[in-house]
């Protein structure tokens, strides 16, 4: 017998009442008045506001303290000073990846994302130790929580020797996505380094996330290599840049042929919106074709005390941090934790469609602008077709 759910009275982001019938984890219909089966399990949406899944697109699970006893950051100013400050911790502590990570995923369905990009640290001291953790976490949820993981390498390609070779196996033991790390102001050669993160990523026929934070004329020196690459090998839409400081920097008559390039090579780009730095130009990237989405990055770890596992809260930094205001803005700002970010990490079946995996938040909010401005209490979550959360409480057996 097909699993069957009804949800009942709910409204559409345009303001449509409807229903929504989910067969087998996917949506079979949305409309007016479905018809029930016996067998259908039934929930009342009451009017409630319908959303999709949200999608964190660029977090560290395994990096995170969520839930454990305040860090005190007494951290130096560097990049550098953090990296190695993370790694004698996380060595000294004990700190233990997998369950840091279940904890915080956990959190993340509570608040309604079904679908998560994280980072994980691949590091010559650690090994794969990190992976394995996350990959517990991937495994223990895999029926509910759609989960990429990233082999990322903190201190770079070249740095330190081994870590190409450890990337290697990373991608051998289950990792999505290869990532890698300013490789002009890390690795100190870009040209090297783009080198041996493209080599690895063609043999394994793995996309690309990689962390850029150089900026302004040095940034664009690297992105347009980064570029010239995915053009010669291929790899439209297999790349994504996150942070991309640099065009936040550049004036328009050098910024405006980088993001004609990344759209012509379906190139995304990731933001977190900080305050402190410049940022890639939302509007004018959405005028240009690019894709742009959002992400935490690190939650409640030893590099940063902020975060959130609610990207309704996320959303609403991305509005704040654009000046985005007017109700069709903010829908915008949405658009970068919901479709844009399923675009760019390449979520298939994604959004409030039939045949679209049955990913569906429920929230007392007027509109979308006015969910992302109150974040109300998520009614309920469904995940995979699933009900994992009600009430703003997760179901006690995931």
């Amino acid at each position: 017998m097909k699993e069957r759910l009804l949800i009942a009275d709910v409204r559409m982001p345009d303001g449509m009442r409807v229903d929504v019938s989910v067969v087998e984890g996917k949506i079979d219909a949305i409309g007016p008045d479905l018809r029930a089966e016996n067998t259908v399990a039934r929930e009342n949406g009451n009017g409630a506001l319908l959303l999709p899944g949200f999608v964190e697109g660029h977090t560290h699970l395994d990096k995170t303290m969520w839930g454990m006893r305040w860090y005190c950051n007494s951290v130096g100013p560097k990049l550098t000073d953090r990296i190695e400050n993370e790694r004698r911790f996380r060595a000294e502590s004990g700190h233990d990846a997998a369950a840091a990570s279940l904890a915080l995923a956990r959190a993340f369905l509570q608040m309604g994302t079904t679908r998560l990009r994280s980072h994980v640290d691949i590091d010559t001291d650690a090994g794969l130790k990190h992976l394995e953790g996350v990959l517990k976490t991937r495994d223990t949820l895999r029926d509910v929580l759609d989960m990429q993981t990233v082999a990322f390498p903190q201190s770079g390609m070249l740095k330190r020797e081994g870590t190409v070779s450890l990337l290697d196996d990373a991608l051998h033991a289950g990792a999505d996505v290869l990532g890698a790390l300013d490789p002009a102001l890390i690795d100190g050669d870009p040209v090297a380094s783009l080198n041996a993160t493209f080599d690895l990523a063609s043999r394994h026929q793995k996309p690309i996330d990689i962390h850029l934070h150089e900026p302004a004329e040095i940034g664009a020196f690297t992105m347009n290599l980064l570029l010239d690459r995915v053009e010669a090998l291929g790899m439209q839409g297999r790349v994504v840049i996150s942070h991309a400081f640099c065009l936040g920097a550049l004036p328009p008559r050098e910024r405006d042929p980088l993001l004609e390039r990344l759209a012509q090579l379906n190139v995304a780009l990731l933001t977190t919106a900080p305050a402190s730095v410049p940022v890639p130009p939302l509007a004018v990237c959405i005028e240009k074709g690019v894709t742009l989405f959002g992400g935490n990055d690190g939650i409640r770890d030893t590099w940063n005390p902020f975060g959130s596992p609610d990207m309704l809260e996320r959303a609403a930094q991305i509005a704040m941090r654009y000046d985005l205001r007017r109700d069709d803005a903010i829908a915008m700002a949405f658009d970068c934790v919901s479709d844009a970010a399923a675009r760019g990490c390449g979520f298939a079946d994604y959004g409030l469609h039939a045949g679209a995996r049955a990913d569906l938040v429920l929230v007392d909010a007027e509109t979308v602008a006015h969910a992302v401005a109150a974040r109300p209490v998520r009614k309920l979550v469904v995940a995979n077709g699933r009900v994992v959360a009600r009430n703003g409480r997760l179901i006690e057996d995931l």
